[in-house]
């Protein structure tokens, strides 16, 4: 970095920094006050990394919302989970092995920017929280399961430089980076004598979706793919054109007795109609200043359920509120007020600023809320479960219970999970409040349901101890399970046998009810048939009910001493959850928890090979298949045509990346399962898709393995069957996908994936990319692209293309007897045609936009993903400085 210009003593400090409001006035007098508070960031990270000759011309695209020029975005630090963490981490060790085979050298194969791998996806729930060992049941059972991974990610921790590892049981990535990790403002050492240390945004990209988490304390943070992600390690700008900014102006007040998780479901639901795909959102006005940063999380946290790249919030007194609270330095703290009023990112600043498109959003609108079935975005009013035919027939349900028989509706699931609502104290509060409540008039948990508090920071334990409220949980089955993800990423655990075999045998409608920000079908658990988001304290209450049948608002939940029991009886008032979060959270907890957490590690001086030595017979971790010279699947031996592919599947709208690549547990009817039993593994062992990842033998078998599957092509009995099915072409035979694809991978046959609007929506998951490349899809053709997995498939060399508006596989007709071809010149969003060869000998040439937005895409998307490029670039580099 040699930009000095702008550069600045940073009053009251020993620090510098850089002045971008001085560079955008120098470009346009007047336009720093109009720019909202996301472009300055931007225009800061510009100014400070950018080529001086130019600045000019990447800060005119923020100044004039203009699309016409791709910018660098250097983000500061890169966060993981262990389950794209570490698969990212098997493609950088598998990349260490490709370069020493070509005579590089495999140990300056590092990453550049700081990584903080955090373990938190690989517990399942297998002892619900009715257990009071649970939690050392769990982790048992996790360190057992994993144990090939976590010899893995210890050997990470050693063999890369800039690794930072905080192992299983410590709590989640966002709150984790919420509650400790982010310092707001960042501070750089000095690079050379003479010179002052610097201080700018904190800025990350994380490999999750709900990365966004922290964009609540005003730190740019984007969830991105493992692929985008080993970008940014390897030193590599993030190049972009400037997505849409939309400004929400939040004004009013929340009623009485609503959660932010009713918000923030409201919000979901308004922002999605409102069509903030892909775009910034950036929230303020009167509405905003008065949510506490718990609030801010939680509706930053859900960012990609609305479809936004970020959902950022400016500094404020809040922010410092907070960091205060979960006992940020007091210098620190001071640091980032005057950095922010210095430099122009204090949210007094923003008056003036101007956006392409404002939105308000009343938050005394919202009422008591759940979102569901099926999409987190179909919000359910508690007030309308009768009328949308969710609290229906109760009194048929509540008879097969006095038959001894699990209800129509059964709730089977029951979790307080997910950093999106444990990490608002006033959430879980609110549960323990409930819990208390209930306790007091002597309401129970019912049998069937598999209860459980998994919280992402261990400082909620000791909030609910300090109120007293953990007790009150425990007694009602909601003991802590974990401080992981948990059922939010579907890793919900078994369920009692026969509570399993009743369902099967019945053919149960099951649910489950969760505090989570995902609730996809088939996602929560394969016997849940349907999943309903609902804040910390509902999900107490329908434990209590035990069926969705039942009317949360209506309805008698007990009859105590000749007294109905409602909701409204056992709620809590706003006054007393209020109360105990002043009296009962306290920033010595946060430093009871983080500091021994991120002490300084004594380097325990045992040195480790610069390459892994995998192990043969796993299931968990194994060398990469992208640079074999043979190839595995369709890769090195199966080069890209874009010819005569034919379809793998034709798919409806919002299809997700749990469609594409599950993450729940593997059943021994599935593809993987059968695949492991042949590899040893025990049933009890099989874990979950995700914690499999690093193995693509195993991951390639889960390529839209999930149950819930529509694929249109899979017609029996002139009916689309639901399932993981596909149709071979040209014999028309309907069989599962996993035999499908290998009869396609025999043949060497080119694929393409025809899909509606929304395609990939979800988390972001390397694996829905990285199973359809290697199953031989080139392209798929989609009427929409969610942002994470679009940039997944360029990763892997899989081009996305997209139909022009009003044209789809409807219009066209299209069955999957055809073969489709692509041509025309690839250049950044280019017009292309997709030619359809019918089965009856007809030809149709099909305008359709190319995807890759920049140059970069287009030159990842030519060297045939991240990884290939990064090695012909690394080899180029090596031998040059030869």
């Amino acid at each position: 970095m040699n930009n000095t210009q702008h550069r600045k003593a940073l009053p009251g400090t020993a620090l510098d920094y850089f002045d971008a409001r001085e560079a955008v006035e120098a470009v346009r007098p007047g336009a720093w006050a109009r720019l909202p508070y996301t472009a300055r960031v931007h225009a800061e990270n510009i100014v400070r990394r950018a080529q001086p000759q130019d600045i000019p011309a990447f800060l005119t695209q923020l100044i004039e919302f203009r699309r016409d020029l791709d910018f660098p975005w250097f983000p500061v630090r890169v966060v993981c989970h262990d389950i794209l963490g570490q698969t990212a981490l098997v493609d950088l060790a598998g990349l260490r092995d490709a370069i020493a085979k070509e005579g590089g050298d495999p140990a300056a194969v590092n990453p550049v920017v700081p990584v903080q791998l955090i373990v938190d996806h690989s517990l399942a729930v297998e002892c619900g929280g009715f257990d009071p060992d649970a939690f050392a049941k769990n982790r048992a059972i996790e360190d057992r399961r994993n144990e090939d991974r976590f010899h893995f990610i210890e050997w990470t921790r050693k063999a890369f430089a800039n690794m930072e590892v905080i192992p299983a049981g410590n709590g989640i990535m966002h709150q984790i980076n919420l509650e400790k990790m982010s310092p707001v403002v960042y501070v750089q050492p000095a690079a050379k004598a003479g010179e002052r240390a610097l201080a700018f945004p904190d800025t990350c990209v994380g490999t999750d979706s709900h990365t966004p988490h922290v964009d609540a304390l005003g730190v740019i943070a984007v969830g991105v793919g493992g692929l985008e992600a080993e970008n940014v390690m390897l030193g590599r700008a993030s190049w972009m054109r400037l997505p849409e900014i939309v400004g929400v102006e939040l004004t009013g007040r929340r009623q009485s007795g609503i959660t932010a998780t009713d918000v923030v479901l409201a919000l979901t639901e308004f922002l999605r109609k409102e069509k903030v795909v892909g775009a910034y959102v950036e929230f303020y006005g009167e509405g905003a200043r008065s949510l506490t940063i718990g609030d801010r999380a939680t509706i930053s946290n859900m960012c990609p359920e609305y479809g936004a790249t970020a959902a950022m919030f400016s500094i404020d007194e809040q922010t410092l509120d907070y960091l205060r609270l979960t006992g940020r330095e007091e210098s620190q703290v001071e640091l980032v007020e005057t950095y922010a009023k210095t430099a122009g990112f204090w949210a007094d600043s923003l008056q003036q600023a101007q956006y392409e498109r404002v939105l308000r959003f009343d938050l005394s609108s919202v009422v008591r809320n759940m979102a569901g079935p099926s999409n987190p975005h179909r919000r359910l009013p508690t007030s309308a479960l009768a009328e949308r035919g969710i609290a229906t027939d109760l009194a048929a349900a509540r008879a097969q219970e006095a038959q001894g028989l699990m209800p129509d509706g059964a709730v089977i699931i029951a979790a307080i999970t997910s950093c999106t609502n444990t990490s608002n104290p006033r959430n879980v509060i609110a549960a323990g409040l409930l819990a208390r409540n209930a306790n007091r008039l002597g309401l129970v948990r019912k049998p069937w349901v598999k209860s459980s508090l998994a919280p992402g920071s261990k400082a909620v334990e000791l909030y609910l101890e300090e109120a007293g409220l953990l007790p009150e949980l425990e007694k009602l089955g909601f003991g802590i399970v974990a401080f992981a993800c948990t059922t939010c990423n579907g890793m919900s655990g078994a369920l009692d046998a026969k509570i399993q075999q009743e369902i099967i045998e019945r053919d149960l409608y099951a649910t489950a009810v969760l505090s989570g920000n995902r609730n996809f079908d088939g996602r929560i658990h394969p016997y849940a048939k349907q999943a309903f988001l609902a804040s910390p304290p509902l999900v107490v209450a329908y434990a209590v009910a035990g069926t969705v049948r039942f009317d949360i608002e209506q309805d008698v939940l007990a009859v105590v001493d000749g007294k109905e029991i409602r909701l409204k009886d056992i709620w809590p008032s706003d006054e007393e959850i209020d109360a105990v979060v002043r009296s009962a959270v306290k920033p010595e907890q946060y430093r009871r928890v983080y500091e021994p957490m991120f002490a300084a590690r004594v380097d325990d001086g045992h040195r480790v090979s610069p390459q892994y030595d995998w192990r043969p017979m796993s299931t968990y971790i194994r060398r990469p298949p992208y640079w074999d010279e043979e190839g595995v699947g369709a890769l090195a031996a199966y080069p890209r045509t874009l010819k005569a592919m034919r379809p793998l599947a034709i798919l409806p709208d919002n299809i997700t990346t749990d469609h594409l690549s599950p993450s729940n547990a593997i059943l021994m009817n599935s593809a993987a399962g059968e695949y492991l039993d042949k590899m040893g593994l025990p049933e009890e062992d099989f874990n979950s898709y995700a914690t499999h990842r690093g193995d693509h033998l195993t991951a390639m078998r889960a390529t839209f393995a999930n149950p819930q599957l529509v694929n249109e092509m899979a017609v029996v009995d002139g009916q689309v069957k639901k399932g993981s099915l596909a149709r071979v072409e040209p014999e028309g035979r309907v069989m599962r996908m996993w035999e499908a694809i290998e009869t396609y991978l025999n043949r060497r046959q080119p694929l393409i994936i025809i899909a509606g609007a929304d395609y990939g929506q979800g988390s972001s998951r390397d694996w829905a990319a990285k199973g359809v490349r290697l199953a031989g899809v080139e392209t798929v053709v989609a009427e929409g692209f969610e942002r994470i997995h679009r940039t997944n498939l360029i990763g892997m060399g899989v081009l996305p293309l997209e139909f022009k508006p009003g044209v789809n596989r409807l219009t066209l007709g299209l069955d999957g007897t055809e073969t489709y071809d692509v041509s025309g010149e690839l250049k950044p969003r280019a017009d292309l045609l997709l030619v359809i060869h019918r089965k009856d000998g007809q030809t149709l040439e099909v305008p359709v936009t190319c995807r890759l937005d920049t140059a970069e895409e287009v030159s990842v998307y030519e060297a045939g993903g991240v990884l290939q490029r990064f090695a012909q670039d690394f080899l180029a580099g090596q031998a040059a400085a030869a």
